[in-house]
């Protein structure tokens, strides 16, 4: 999969009222900020390009889920939220659904070529090679966690990116401004 269809996002809470009011969205109604949060995504994201959605993808009916689906661009890849019930009564809606994965991208930036990232809906402190330099991507906290700029992680969440799906190359861009240092790069010397 070429990198430059490749989509992180997380916490659209399609359909959930409350969620405007608990996050302060700028939306009037669920309406709006449903029709809002599609067109945002499709402005992005390909008919054939990959997106992994960190979880609470939507709180709504399974009809309203289908509709919505129908209208987003791309294949979903969604990682399990915390409301995630309607999901997993449409499984047939995304490409695949899992709890956790760890994603490899063809990268020659990256150490041998390949990026591993870490994608699950909470942040982690630790998470698999992290102390090698990989990647944690999560959601959740909907910007209301501090980001840590010596982590290479943070949060994909639409809060946090005016309601936008990031792209792989806005993803490295912001690990780039992190100011991550191995861990034992002080033991070796």
């Amino acid at each position: 999969m070429d990198s430059n269809r490749i989509w992180f996002t997380s916490d659209h809470h399609f359909g959930h009222k409350n969620i405007i009011k608990y996050s302060e969205r700028p939306f009037d109604s669920v309406d709006e900020m449903n029709a809002e949060m599609i067109k945002r995504w499709n402005e992005k994201v390909g008919p054939d390009d990959h997106v992994y959605h960190l979880g609470d993808f939507a709180l709504t009916s399974p009809g309203k889920l289908r509709k919505i689906r129908e209208q987003l661009h791309g294949k979903i890849f969604l990682i399990t939220g915390n409301h995630e019930s309607t999901a997993l009564d449409c499984k047939d809606c995304f490409d695949w659904i899992k709890d956790y994965y760890e994603l490899t991208v063809n990268d020659a930036d990256a150490h041998r070529g390949k990026r591993f990232i870490v994608l699950f809906h909470y942040a982690m402190r630790v998470w698999n090679a992290g102390h090698h330099g990989t990647w944690h991507l999560y959601g959740h906290s909907h910007g209301n966690l501090p980001d840590d700029e010596s982590s290479r992680s943070f949060d994909v969440g639409v809060d946090c990116h005016n309601f936008y799906p990031l792209s792989y190359q806005e993803v490295k861009d912001i690990m780039a401004q992190k100011k991550w240092v191995p861990p034992f790069e002080s033991r070796e010397k």
